[in-house]
């Protein structure tokens, strides 16, 4: 593969990094080899174990104790244990005889091992007749982007090719929740807890809103002394343990000693970014919600979070891509950061998904230097990569329609797309013409400048987009306030009393179905 030439004033440091990049790039391509090669040699052992379990007795032991002879022998090879190299046989035949275009894609160096493990462990669920379309599409996602941005998406993909409810499967796998203490070294251990991924991710976001909380006290205050050097992980650790050991914070430096010792840290909750399918949030479906980034959540929980959001925004969908077309607010400056965190989802650097709430909103282009506060010079940015734009020679301009272009100190380009489920909107900056597809209508404007009823035709499915507490304990089931859901679907000048109406006549449709 060539080279770049150095750009132009390169230092000698600089192309030496041009270099090294370019004899990473060799070794990537190797690297894949080797480990293709590696995959078809342990499924080639597998079905050595099932050939010679086949010539004696067709039994399930028969065929577990050939494969352990065989794991064995080639445990001894690779010093590992036989356990572990039964199951990596395991994997193998898994990938070499259910996904063959993948592991071609892995081999021709388009996709890498990460890619792999997620379409196989995403696509556990798929049966055999869709398998091939499957995998056509999670090939597709996976030349785009980073394994852990696509496990999400192809997670929800697969959720609507299978015949088992993502709802049913969740139901049963919290059935199997637990909390597990694994012994560590020098007088440490590991507290691990296996709960719903919506409870996870706000249990992380509190743990690290309390645990800023702290540091950023400790710097304006004697509370955590000169002599305080722990970092972010370690002051989570110690919030953790006290909120489970106390009830709370034990040493809460916002505190300024109120009687009940609770400050600005214990009032902080979780927050977490969902975006939901309107049908699933009216009860007319069960499609998972997306816990943006990370992975899908049942409709139950869904329901549950948009219950206790204090405000949801209107997305309209494509109906193929499931590209957002369009947000229904457009306030300035609110309506511009609801805006972005739609589109967006996560910091806007190459490989990073940090959620959009955890991140800055940064002007591609400086506000000092002129830049523009408008959506096609604003993107989300974690405060790690915030600062390698500031100080470090990375660039990025924005192409349009959401599209990031980033440039490293060798000269390279990294295209950073913006997430499939979020990708067209209509601009701020020009009015979009009046459509069908199209909702340019500010919440303040009266009964008389809105679309009347039927106008709108929306040309995809309705998700709806909104962050909320981590609430309630889980026997808990909130309604949604038929308000709230009036104010999401008023299309056009419906009066609110006729609104709520037929949303009530909807919910007892629901409740109580006609007879045929």
């Amino acid at each position: 593969m060539e080279k770049p030439p150095p750009a132009l004033g390169i230092g000698v440091a600089d192309a030496a990094l041009t270099e090294l990049a370019g004899d990473a790039e060799g070794i990537v391509g190797l690297l894949a080899a080797a480990q293709v090669a590696e995959t078809r040699m342990l499924a080639r052992a597998g079905q050595i174990a099932a050939a010679e379990a086949a010539g004696q007795r067709a039994s399930v032991r028969a065929h577990d104790v050939a494969l352990r002879s065989v794991a064995v022998e080639l445990a001894g090879v690779f010093r590992v244990t036989d356990r572990t190299m039964q199951g990596r046989i395991g994997d193998a035949q898994e990938i070499v005889e259910k996904y063959p275009v993948a592991l071609a894609a892995w081999e021709s160096g388009s996709i890498t091992r990460g890619h792999v493990t997620v379409i196989v462990d995403a696509g556990r669920i798929v049966g055999d007749s869709l398998r091939a379309e499957y995998e056509r599409e999670a090939i597709d996602r996976c030349l785009r982007d980073t394994p852990n941005r696509v496990r999400a998406g192809l997670e929800l993909y697969a959720e609507k090719l299978t015949q088992r409810s993502f709802t049913e499967r969740h139901e049963e796998a919290a059935r199997r929740r637990a909390v597990r203490l694994i012994p560590g070294h020098d007088g440490m251990c590991e507290v691990i807890a296996t709960v719903p991924a919506v409870i996870g991710d706000g249990i992380v976001d509190r743990l690290t809103r309390m645990a800023h909380a702290v540091i950023d006290e400790g710097r304006t205050d004697s509370a955590g002394g000169p002599g305080d050097r722990r970092g972010i992980d370690a002051v989570r650790a110690d919030v953790f343990a006290d909120l489970l050991l106390a009830g709370a914070p034990q040493l809460d430096p916002t505190a300024h000693g109120d009687a009940d010792g609770i400050g600005a840290l214990g009032a902080i909750r979780a927050h977490v970014q969902v975006v939901v399918p309107a049908s699933a949030l009216v009860g007319l479906g069960d499609d998972p919600a997306d816990l943006v980034g990370r992975s899908p959540v049942d409709a139950g929980t869904a329901r549950r979070l948009a219950g206790s959001a204090p405000s949801l925004s209107r997305i309209l969908t494509d109906p193929v891509t499931g590209g957002v077309l369009v947000t229904d607010r457009y306030r300035p400056t609110a309506d511009q950061r609801r805006h972005l965190r739609v589109r967006d989802q996560h910091c806007r650097f190459p490989g990073c998904r940090l959620a959009a709430t955890r991140c800055e909103i940064d002007h591609t282009i400086d506000h000092a230097l002129g830049g523009p506060t408008t959506i096609g010079n604003l993107a989300h940015l974690c405060q790690r990569h915030h600062s390698m734009k500031q100080f470090t020679r990375w660039r990025v301009q924005q192409l349009g329609g959401g599209v990031l272009e980033w440039t490293s100190p060798t000269g390279r380009i990294y295209r950073e797309d913006a997430p499939t489920v979020a990708v067209a909107f209509a601009g701020f900056d020009e009015p979009a013409p009046r459509a069908s597809s199209t909702i340019e209508v500010p919440r303040s404007a009266p009964p008389d400048a809105l679309d009347p009823p039927g106008a709108l035709d929306p040309p995809g499915e309705t998700r709806c987009f909104g962050e909320a507490d981590v609430f309630g304990p889980p026997d808990e089931h909130p309604e949604i306030p038929v308000e709230l859901l009036a104010e999401l679907f008023d299309f056009g000048d419906v009066p609110s009393a006729q609104l709520l109406a037929e949303l009530l006549e909807i919910e007892r449709a629901l409740l109580n179905p006609a007879p045929f």
